[in-house]
């Protein structure tokens, strides 16, 4: 079985996460896709953070595709850094091959995540474009110290085969919501009709 781990605070999800996870299911052909809603970001804002509950509500509403699986496994494992998280999916799934999958806006920070080298040492990395993102990934310290590791988007389907490190970027459609624009929005009381 091939399962894409596609993480975040999801506050909120929108069509834009949807996005990314059918890209997802489609171009690495994946068997299940597993949104994991994450108890808390430590490089986030905690007092703007939607309570868990809410958030796994929300994503179950949005994202329909059944092979797509919405947990918030990590609150069971009592920590929310992605590094430790791999480490108790890979112990508690033998024989399952993943792919880590993130928004390529996430890519140019990710070198601040704890841990970050192990995380793409851990499973193979597929990251999907995002507006605004597709030329910046080329600068992010990820891309340059893991150069070497970098597998052609047309071999993508193949990704979760590949030993880590291996990461590749996905070009495809790209929707322009964010969470945080959302928020504002919310926030300021405009209509989104985003979730």
């Amino acid at each position: 079985m091939v399962v894409g781990l596609f993480g975040g605070s999801f506050n909120p999800p929108h069509e834009g996460h949807v996005l990314v996870a059918d890209i997802a299911l489609r171009r690495l052909r994946l068997d299940q896709l597993w949104w994991m809603v994450t108890p808390g970001n430590p490089l986030k804002d905690h007092r703007q953070l939607a309570p868990l509950e809410e958030r796994l509500r929300l994503s179950e509403a949005i994202a329909p595709d059944p092979r797509i699986k919405i947990t918030a496994f990590e609150l069971s494992i009592g920590q929310s850094y992605t590094a430790r998280t791999l480490q108790v999916v890979r112990a508690r799934n033998p024989g399952v091959r993943f792919v880590w999958i993130m928004g390529a806006d996430n890519l140019h920070g990710f070198h601040r995540w704890q841990q970050w080298q192990k995380i793409a040492r851990t499973f193979p990395i597929a990251v999907i474009d995002r507006p605004g993102s597709t030329l910046a990934y080329l600068s992010s310290k990820m891309a340059k110290t893991f150069d070497f590791a970098r597998v052609d988007e047309e071999d993508a389907g193949a990704l979760a085969f590949r030993k880590a490190p291996a990461w590749t970027f996905i070009h495809g459609p790209r929707s322009p919501l964010s969470s945080s624009a959302l928020r504002h929005h919310q926030d300021s009381g405009e209509e989104t009709g985003s979730t």
